[in-house]
């Protein structure tokens, strides 16, 4: 049940759940312009995110509808681990979710994450995270500042904080590359190391190691960017001297967005050679080279060794996500 204004007087609506129905995209992103304005999504965005979601069910889209004039007053979006996760094949995700500011404090928001819940229980899921999933996320959690309400409604619901990831950019309009990074390329090129964009043939070792070796969907994220965007030359690589791939970089690999920066890693056996550093900064200069006036990402720990680094290279936070989760079982 909602309410809205109408002449002074407090008039009830009359809200009923439902999945997806064709339309939706539409209405929905265009709900989120309203709802979530710092992380408002395209229809097309939406659609790629959702519909196209190799695991998504209609079910799991919950669309919260006035009856009398069939207006959205909210949703949220529940997936069931599947195809394509790797780790934790036990979990559930919600990804997106918002109530429209008129209909709020009534109830709307704890009924969508109670049916998500729901849901993803009838799937066989023992956990529900929002947000962090691995195939497809908008955020990679909750921006507790931004949304202070929607906070509130999951510390209700029985979320707890698992971590907090932060969102970093660094503006690239007066970029050089660092004198010190230029000698420290040079000192491992001399030791054996081999800095250099990919090349068709090397693009089945690189989404391997990708996968295997640092995160299971990094290697999609490699191959869909590929395949998507045709920029093979945005894929940088860092060689062992005996030959195997031992690090990786990318740009532009999330939606085509050129600033976006990332996935980036090195193998953990290769660690504390500086070869990160020269990776992140030959990322930096292509990317200024094509124009980009920011570099920008949304998900790193802080404290990581990676957070150290960035932030020593000039990066900024600039929003911090709280990744949560709640229990199912019961």
């Amino acid at each position: 049940m909602s309410t809205i204004e109408q002449i002074g007087k407090v008039i009830p609506l009359q809200v009923t759940y439902r999945a997806h129905r064709p339309g939706d995209a539409a209405r929905l992103a265009e709900l989120t312009t309203v709802a979530m304005p710092r992380d408002a999504v395209s229809e097309d965005w939406f659609t790629h995110t959702v519909l196209l979601d190799p695991n998504f069910d209609p079910d799991g889209l919950i669309v919260a509808v006035d009856e009398a004039t069939g207006q959205a007053q909210g949703f949220v979006y529940a997936v069931r681990a599947g195809r394509g996760i790797g780790p934790d094949p036990d979990g559930g995700w919600i990804t997106i979710g918002c109530v429209r500011p008129d209909a709020r404090r009534q109830g709307i928001g704890t009924e969508l994450v109670r049916r998500a819940g729901a849901f993803l229980a009838g799937k066989g899921a023992h956990w529900v995270n929002y947000a962090a999933y691995p195939l497809a996320y908008f955020v990679p959690g909750l921006d507790t500042a931004a949304y202070p309400d929607a906070a509130r409604l999951f510390e209700r619901a029985g979320f707890r904080r698992l971590y907090t990831a932060a969102a970093m950019s660094l503006d690239l309009a007066d970029y050089a590359t660092p004198s010190d990074v230029l000698d420290l390329r040079a000192a491992r090129v001399a030791d054996g190391y081999a800095f250099a964009a990919a090349r068709p043939d090397d693009l089945p070792e690189v989404i391997s190691f990708a996968a295997q070796r640092l995160a299971p969907d990094w290697g999609e994220a490699v191959r869909d960017s590929v395949l998507q965007h045709g920029r093979i030359d945005r894929v940088l690589l860092a060689r062992h001297p005996e030959g195997p791939v031992v690090g990786f970089s990318t740009y532009g690999a999330y939606r085509g967005l050129r600033e976006r920066f990332g996935p980036y890693g090195v193998d953990e056996t290769s660690r504390g050679t500086g070869l990160g550093k020269v990776l992140l900064h030959e990322t930096l200069t292509r990317m200024r080279a094509e124009g980009a006036q920011s570099a920008w990402f949304l998900w790193t720990g802080e404290d990581s060794p990676a957070g150290h680094l960035y932030l020593r290279s000039g990066f900024r936070i600039t929003r911090r996500f709280d990744v949560l989760r709640a229990d199912l079982d019961h």
